[in-house]
Order: C-alpha cells, then structure tokens, then sequence
C-alpha cells in the first residue's frame, strides 16, 4: 500500500485531544484494509516522528434509509498511535 493513501484524516474529537495530552496519543481515521505496519510507517514518514505503538478499530457502516430506499455508509477504521516520549504532532499551530 502506498504511503500517501493508508491515512485519511486526522480525527479531532474531544476524546483524542484527551489522549493526546495525558498519553501521547494520536487518533487518525485510515483505510479500511490499511495494517498497523503500513500506518507505523506512514506516520513516520510524513510527520518525521517516532511510532511505539499502533492500535486500530474497524466500524462497520450505518445503515441508513431515505424513503423506501435502504443504504449502507462506508466501513471505516480508526488508528491510535502513540509517539515516543517528548514528540508530538501539531495539527493546529498557531490557532
């Protein structure tokens, strides 16, 4: 998998900003068939930082209706990771 499509976005919720200030956490919202080793080294990469662990929850998408009509949202995955100590990665600076 190419480095540039394993991460989506970066999720900023108040649960990750809580992370990310007591345990060095960074959530991100990543390719459903994207491995940890694939996140471990994107993250590395793009933000030069240091990965020590890397977990990961798959969501199933809602399903959804209009009318009579019945859909499904995409399936999605969510990383956790977290940095080495006294790294971090600025999503916000300056704000």
């Amino acid at each position: 998998m190419k480095i540039d499509s394993v991460l989506i976005a970066p999720l900023i919720t108040e649960k990750g900003t809580i992370l990310a200030e007591k345990s060095n956490q960074v959530v991100f919202k990543v390719r459903p068939k994207a491995t940890k080793n694939a996140i471990r080294k994107a993250i590395e990469e793009l933000f030069k930082v240091d990965v020590v662990a890397v977990r990961t929850c798959n969501y199933l998408g809602k399903e959804r209706r209009v009318g009579r009509s019945y859909g499904r949202r995409p399936a999605w995955k969510k990383a956790y990771v977290t940095l080495k100590e006294g790294q971090r990665i600025e999503f916000f600076e300056g704000v």
